[in-house]
């Protein structure tokens, strides 16, 4: 029998244990367990929500880890505490970075203010989405005041992280040549924030030159906001520089934004957003789970595959045949 009060009042209390057990049934398959996550989080709702959200990305060997750690020693340095969740739809075919993480970021995994979640691995983008965000909700619950969401695939999961969180950074380093090769448009106008990495020793010239250009970039974009204009800041999260900057700029961005009201107002249209993508998924669900629509699935499937029918046709057939049973 799952205590879900105990589990809350644990929770609440800044229980480790009792977070973790709060996530596992989040995580779990179950449907029982499902309810009882549902259950679990509309008890700890009001507690949640203090906290600042950031997202986190980057190309692959930015320094994710490094800045991740050295920006999170610096908030704990702070009195803050700090949450490190990882939305990693790709880890069952990768191995997972993020699961390494924990042992790459050693130093913040041993403070008491720190808690390192990697996602579930081997889940669709939506599965890990869904979880990461209500794991987000139980940490701001036990008390975590800044919650770092990273994302470790590419693509659209930039782009879910970014519906998510309150504040998205992309972190990028210098390479040869084109600075702009590799960075697509899409994730570049998502960004509150550019931030070149390894700007140190025989780096710094380069990076620095990275640094115009992707400012420079920014300037061909339509503004996400009236009240913000993105900027391009340098740092070496190896060396321990520019990270202070780098959390002075969250900071002023959330006096922006909270002074305009767009703080407020994104959260509401997050929170909304968010239900309808989880009634779509619900929906989806439902109607692959119906009998009737099991039963003839995979031979609508044949018909459209081998042009004997067409997709509007097949559709129409298992929306008619889902209404039959229902």
């Amino acid at each position: 029998m799952i205590k879900l009060h105990d589990i809350a009042d644990g929770v609440k209390n800044r229980n480790i244990r009792a977070l973790a057990k709060a996530i596992t049934l989040i995580e779990s398959r179950n449907l029982d367990h499902s309810l009882a996550a549902t259950a679990l989080l509309d008890e700890l709702l009001p507690d949640s929500g203090s906290a600042i959200r950031i997202g986190i990305s980057g190309v692959p060997g930015a320094g994710k880890s490094t800045f991740i750690e050295a920006l999170g020693l610096h908030l704990i340095r702070q009195g803050h505490r700090v949450a490190v969740l990882a939305v990693d739809p790709t880890s069952q075919l990768s191995g997972g970075s993020i699961l390494g993480d924990k042992t790459r970021m050693e130093e913040l995994s041993r403070e008491a203010n720190a808690f390192i979640r990697p996602s579930p691995s081997g889940d669709t983008l939506g599965g890990v989405a869904r979880k990461t965000r209500e794991t987000m909700l139980l940490c701001e619950a036990a008390g975590y005041d800044v919650v770092i969401v990273e994302t470790v695939g590419v693509g659209q999961s930039e782009i879910t992280v970014a519906s998510m969180v309150d504040f998205f950074l992309l972190l990028q380093i210098s390479g040869a040549g084109d600075e702009l090769q590799g960075i697509k448009k899409g994730v570049m106008e998502i960004a509150d924030a550019i931030l070149v990495n390894k700007a140190d020793g025989d780096n710094l010239q380069r990076a620095e030159l990275a640094r115009q250009q992707y400012l420079n970039a920014l300037h061909l974009f339509k503004p996400k906001s009236r009240n913000w204009q993105v900027p391009a800041l340098l740092c070496s999260a190896l060396k321990n520089q520019g990270i202070a900057e780098a959390w002075e700029t969250v900071l002023a961005f959330r006096t922006a934004m909270a002074a305009s009201g767009e703080f407020e107002q994104k959260r509401r249209l997050q929170a909304s957003d968010w239900m309808w993508t989880l009634v779509m998924a619900d929906l989806k669900d439902l109607f692959l789970r119906d009998r009737q629509v099991e039963a003839l699935l995979e031979s609508v499937q044949d018909a459209v595959a081998q042009g004997i029918t067409t997709p509007g046709a097949a559709s129409r057939r298992l929306l008619d045949a889902f209404k039959r049973g229902h």
